[in-house]
């Protein structure tokens, strides 16, 4: 079967009368293919690109709307905007960053007492990312000189630069934004925790959210006391603020959509200039070929990504995959329009209880979003 299911539509005629020469195409733009796509994401591209997501772009502390009911939420702003007001001194006796892998503030910098980082806990759907982000724009330093990026593409940048080079490159900042901070794997852990104690030595700030340990399951959520544990000698820079609530997505929305048929999705993708058009089945083998820190660039310039026969994810190594991708099509606010299996049952019922468990809620919480996105697509085509 081919990786997209694309395929020429016909000329409808809408008449037996003579005018029925005159026939009217259906709208046909080629759909793009996700599976065509392999694309090659260089260094520098890594580290310009760790800034909030398209999607977290313009929030703010002010958009962020507390629910009445969880006063922990309420109480988590108030701390974060303290905490990036207190990141408003002088960068550092260098000067900051100088150019893309500038030596960035000495060694001998005096680190300011009290913790320099803060760890959101809070189960999915709670508006961490939005407050993370909300930080990041909140604390009063040129964009050059603050990151945000996720767990994975802070390795992926250790991976493309070398150790001494990300400290080097990051040392320079005010503020560094972690993302669902993963703790699934030992040896990742370990370098994470290594570099952040070296950019702590700098002066730069740190903030976090983090995703759950194997075996940790409970409310879906993470204990900050297994996270500082886990990072090693970095505890006493980390203040724990717990965001109490349940997915905002889900909060008093509708019900997701049911999925469409496989000829209102092709519909959709031929009519939709930008969109991508692929079996699901062929779109997961293709993901196994791509390097995750390439996702984000794997749906660059699209307006929605189209798919049919939409199936279980037949492991786990496939199904930690389609997360990611997950995370970048919600990053970047790419409607998702499918016809097979609703989203809700992509993961076995052994996935949905194991130690990446609060992952594939997170997926399925964010693609049950981009579907309702999606919705309009069918009705334009």
């Amino acid at each position: 079967m081919p990786c997209s299911v694309a395929r020429q539509l016909t000329w409808v005629t809408v008449s037996s009368s003579p005018a029925a020469s005159e026939v009217s195409p259906i709208a046909d733009v080629a759909p793009l293919s996700l599976c065509a796509r392999s694309p090659h994401v260089p260094a520098d591209r890594l580290v310009a690109e760790m800034v909030p997501p398209p999607r977290f772009d313009s929030v703010r502390f002010a958009t962020y709307l507390p629910d009445p009911n969880q006063p922990s939420q309420t109480e988590a702003v108030r701390v974060l905007e303290e905490f990036a007001g207190g990141l408003g001194g002088a960068h550092a006796a260098t000067g900051g960053r100088r150019g893309f892998l500038g030596l960035g503030r000495s060694r001998a910098a005096k680190v300011p007492a009290g913790p320099r980082g803060v760890y959101l806990d809070g189960g999915y759907g709670v508006g961490k990312t939005h407050l993370l982000a909300s930080l990041w724009h909140a604390t009063p330093a040129e964009p050059a000189l603050k990151a945000f990026g996720t767990f994975v593409e802070l390795t992926n940048l250790v991976g493309a630069l070398g150790f001494q080079q990300t400290v080097q490159t990051l040392s320079g900042h005010r503020l560094l934004c972690i993302d669902e901070f993963e703790l699934d794997d030992p040896g990742d852990t370990v370098l994470v925790s290594t570099l952040l104690g070296r950019l702590v030595d700098a002066g730069v700030a740190l903030a976090a959210t983090s995703n759950t340990l194997p075996g940790k399951l409970g409310e879906g959520r993470f204990a900050a006391a297994d996270f500082l544990r886990e990072i090693q000698g970095l505890s006493a820079h980390f203040r724990a603020l717990r965001i109490d609530g349940e997915d905002y997505r889900h909060r008093g929305l509708p019900e997701a959509p049911a999925p469409f048929s496989e000829e209102q999705v092709t519909k959709a993708a031929h009519a939709t200039p930008a969109a991508s058009l692929d079996a699901f089945p062929q779109l997961l083998d293709h993901l196994a070929k791509v390097h995750p820190s390439r996702y984000g660039a794997l749906t660059d310039g699209l307006s929605a990504v189209c798919l049919t026969d939409v199936q279980p994810v037949p492991d786990q190594s496939t199904a930690l995959r389609l997360v990611v991708l997950a995370d970048r099509l919600y990053d970047r606010e790419v409607p998702v329009l499918a016809a097979g299996l609703p989203f809700d049952r992509l993961f076995s019922e052994e996935m949905l209880n194991g130690g990446y468990r609060k992952k594939y809620f997170r997926a399925i919480s964010r693609l049950t979003a981009l579907a309702r996105d999606a919705k309009g697509l069918v009705a334009a085509g």
